[in-house]
């Protein structure tokens, strides 16, 4: 299942960096490890940014005894390859997976 999620500017450049490899939401949609997160920067000043990314759910905390409150779940986070097209002149185009 994929989940589309607004994400705040700091908190979208640190798990596109990688620096941020977990997510800490509210469990109202009932996400399993295996989900995707589609993850739209967002903030409440500008609205939408215009950039997206695509990252897999690895790991699920979810246990009130290491304090992690009810309904609230920690999700340990995987980047998904992302697919782009390189297009150099005089050559056919050519899949490349990064």
């Amino acid at each position: 299942m994929t989940h589309e999620l607004k994400t705040w500017p700091d908190f979208y450049a640190k798990v596109r960096s990688g620096e941020k490899p977990f997510e800490v939401r509210k469990n109202d949609r009932d996400f399993k490890v295996g989900d995707v997160l589609h993850l739209h920067e967002w903030s409440p000043e500008k609205g939408y940014s215009g950039n997206s990314m695509q990252i897999e759910i690895t790991y699920i905390l979810n246990d009130s005894k290491w304090g992690i409150l009810p309904g609230t779940v920690i999700m340990g986070l995987s980047r998904l390859p992302i697919a782009t097209i390189d297009v150099t002149i005089d050559q056919h185009p050519k899949m490349v997976v990064s």
